[in-house]
């Protein structure tokens, strides 16, 4: 009997709740291994609002998953309790700072009852609580994929936007930055105070230029390298893709990585100690299609199945 409940998954695509990848829904921590949440909100974007949809399409979109996985031959919902937790429910929406604590006090107890947490977003300042979420005696690793940096400090009076979580996160001993890859940086900035944070700070970066020589199996390996055995976090902004595959996002940056690549790129992660993960940025308004939802959604599935590969021992 699978660990997860997937009676739903057995019912035609157009019919039943609306879950991510149709799991069961759950409204406390107990008896969930890994919790699908969404978090509504994009009150730290710079630029295009509109990731606040994300979640809502995502979870429409990944009716369409699957369980065995095609490369790994691995099922999630067979050895762990896969639950989707809802949408954090926002109060204070227009007040980023306290939104930010809705989304953390929304997150805690699932993490402090040791569920992984598998969020979709909303935009990218979202990461910044889960990590305040996922507190550990020792800041966590991570494998980042974006076209930006994220470690600005303010923008327009705040410090919490989209662009500074990651800044946020090493400042609050949450985040080791000696211990994070950033892959796919790319596109022209009025400031390099971005690239110049993560590089003094002792971060991996991988620009795009350097991704197209090192090639994927070489990222793959340099982000083996970097993260090594410690608890690493997967944050996945879809403008890291080229927008052509994902045009429905806030800030797109052209000559960005293929889905493909994007796949290749996560499956090489398989063994790593993850925790914990976001897809973020996906951005519905500018994309009628679906797909950027459709890539979002299948990107969530490749981090459950991380996350379940290093839930269970092997």
């Amino acid at each position: 009997m699978p660990a997860t409940d997937t009676r739903q998954q057995q019912l035609p695509r157009y019919a039943g709740i609306p879950t991510f990848m149709r799991v069961p829904f759950a409204s406390s921590p107990q008896g969930v291994d890994i919790a699908l949440a969404g978090v509504p909100y994009d009150g730290g974007v710079s630029a295009r609002p509109g990731a606040r949809h994300g979640p809502r399409e995502m979870r429409n979109q990944s009716s369409m998953a699957r369980g065995i996985h095609p490369t790994l031959g691995f099922n999630p919902f067979e050895v762990c309790r896969v639950a989707d937790i809802g949408d954090v429910p926002f109060t204070r929406v227009y007040d980023v700072e306290a939104a930010h604590a809705e989304i953390r006090d929304f997150l805690a107890p699932y993490c402090a009852a040791g569920a992984k947490v598998l969020v979709a977003g909303g935009d990218h300042s979202i990461t910044y609580p889960i990590f305040q979420a996922m507190a550990r005696p020792q800041p966590l690793a991570m494998v980042h994929i974006d076209a930006h940096t994220d470690t600005w400090d303010e923008f327009a009076g705040s410090k919490f936007t989209h662009g500074s979580p990651f800044r946020r996160a090493v400042e609050a001993g949450l985040l080791d930055p000696t211990r994070t890859i950033q892959i796919g940086i790319r596109g022209a900035q009025n400031s390099d105070e971005g690239w110049r944070y993560s590089l003094d700070h002792g971060m991996r970066v991988v620009f795009m230029d350097e991704f197209e020589t090192l090639g994927v199996a070489g990222v793959i390996a340099e982000a083996r390298r970097v993260v090594g055995d410690a608890p690493v976090y997967l944050s996945f902004d879809v403008d890291g893709l080229d927008p052509v595959f994902t045009p429905g996002t806030g800030t797109p940056e052209i000559g960005g990585l293929t889905t493909r690549e994007a796949l290749a790129l996560l499956r090489g992660l398989d063994g790593l100690n993850v925790v914990g993960a976001d897809v973020v940025e996906v951005a519905p308004p500018f994309d009628p299609s679906g797909n950027t939802a459709l890539v979002g959604a299948t990107l969530m599935y490749e981090a459950l199945c991380l996350l379940a590969r290093s839930h269970v021992p092997r």
